[in-house]
């Protein structure tokens, strides 16, 4: 009997894409459902009741929730390229990245796109985005994950595609070359891998929902 994989996210969600490309990574097959935030069906509010929102993965007719956890769920689910290090100590270290990307790094650089880069907040966003520069300082690899991407690169995506059309939108530079080198070298190699350019949204349409967002039209 063949696996039922079903994905509830919407296109353009950086959470949603994540899930996109483990499933990529892995090779699995899936069905996509389109969900509107403003309208969201019955099927996710059943699977998701808690927090109500996307992405849902929904395998064999088991939800499970949250991206990252989502990630986790599929590495250990399917086989093929691994996503999570193998080594418990790497493991930990993986898991401690992608919370610091999801609760300090990604709200500090969203406070600067919405204050339209007030000296300040651009400040706040830097000082993160220092600790993941010396992080690949340290790392002396092409990913976060080594030679090949891992939970963080895939966490850290939001820098490298979705702040990009931020920053387009609103004009401004935070993720700059010669403050962050080794970032900007990583933002162009996890972009340009191809089980990632697969699960991209359009750019030219993240940049208009961009500055519709953040009121530049």
């Amino acid at each position: 009997m063949a696996e039922e994989v079903k994905l509830h996210s919407f296109r353009g969600s950086p959470y949603g894409c994540r899930v996109e490309i483990a499933l990529n990574i892995k090779g699995i097959k899936y069905d996509f459902i389109q969900e509107d935030l403003n309208n969201k069906s019955p099927d996710l509010l059943k699977y998701n009741p808690v927090y109500k929102k996307i992405p849902v993965l929904v395998h064999n007719g088991n939800p499970i929730s949250e991206s990252v956890v989502i990630v986790e769920y599929i590495d250990d689910a399917w086989k093929g390229a691994p996503i999570m290090p193998v080594d418990a100590y790497e493991k930990a270290r993986a898991r401690f990245w992608a919370k610091f990307i999801d609760e300090k790094f990604i709200p500090a650089i969203f406070k600067a796109f919405v204050s339209h880069g007030e000296e300040q907040d651009i400040l706040e966003a830097n000082e993160q985005l220092q600790f993941l520069e010396n992080e690949l300082k340290v790392k002396g690899n092409k990913f976060f994950g080594g030679d090949n991407i891992n939970l963080v690169d895939i966490c850290a995506g939001y820098i490298a595609f979705w702040a990009g059309a931020a920053e387009e939108a609103l004009g401004i530079e935070v993720v700059t070359r010669d403050k962050f080198p080794k970032l900007t070298e990583w933002c162009h190699n996890y972009t340009n891998c191809q089980v990632v350019k697969d699960n991209l949204p359009p750019r030219e349409s993240l940049v208009a929902y961009y500055k519709w967002l953040f009121g530049k039209e």
